[in-house]
């Protein structure tokens, strides 16, 4: 009697450890996906269906930049209403050293607007990360919008203060010329 007992508390052992694990939360990530941002901006997105309540994703978007830039991204996610989709709660920039920076989130509920602006940003690889869950079985999406600003080296200011510098020297002369 007591063999059956122990093996019948073995059984049951068993089966809520199998049980917890379906129960766990999944990752749902994207694979890392690269960013083109040649012409100056780029749109990219995730859209997550078959998902479970409590399922978590970080996806990664990485880029490089050849010079002194600076980058903008706008994240939004509509879920109708609070209680399906996606809850974001993260928008960050990485760089090889890690954690540059966090985005502002700007509204939550049935809409998740974040917005990020960086400072200026040497050449290198980067990468924005994209954190949320799943706030329901329905599905849900997100899009991300990044644009890229060159930012002018510092001899390209330097020229341009004598270039004007010339072009006032020129115009003093001809009226000096004219008045004489």
């Amino acid at each position: 009697m007591i063999k059956i007992k122990t093996l019948t508390g073995v059984l049951v052992m068993t089966g809520a450890a199998f049980l917890s694990q379906g129960a766990m939360a999944a990752d749902i990530s994207n694979p890392d996906a690269a960013l083109d941002l040649s012409s100056g901006a780029d749109y990219v997105g995730h859209l997550i269906t078959g998902n479970h309540a409590g399922d978590t994703f970080t996806d990664k978007y990485t880029f490089s930049l050849t010079g002194a830039s600076t980058i903008t991204g706008d994240l939004l996610s509509y879920t109708g209403n609070a209680k399906n989709g996606l809850d974001i709660t993260n928008l960050a920039l990485y760089g090889s050293s890690g954690l540059l920076m966090t985005g502002n989130q700007v509204s939550t509920g049935a809409t998740d607007v974040w917005q990020l602006s960086s400072a200026v940003l040497g050449a290198g690889n980067y990468y924005l990360a994209v954190s949320g869950s799943a706030v329901s079985k329905s599905a849900g999406s997100y899009s991300l919008g990044v644009t890229v600003t060159p930012v002018p080296e510092p001899e390209t200011y330097g020229m341009l203060l004598g270039g004007l510098g010339l072009v006032g020297l020129a115009a003093r002369r001809r009226k000096q010329s004219g008045n004489a």
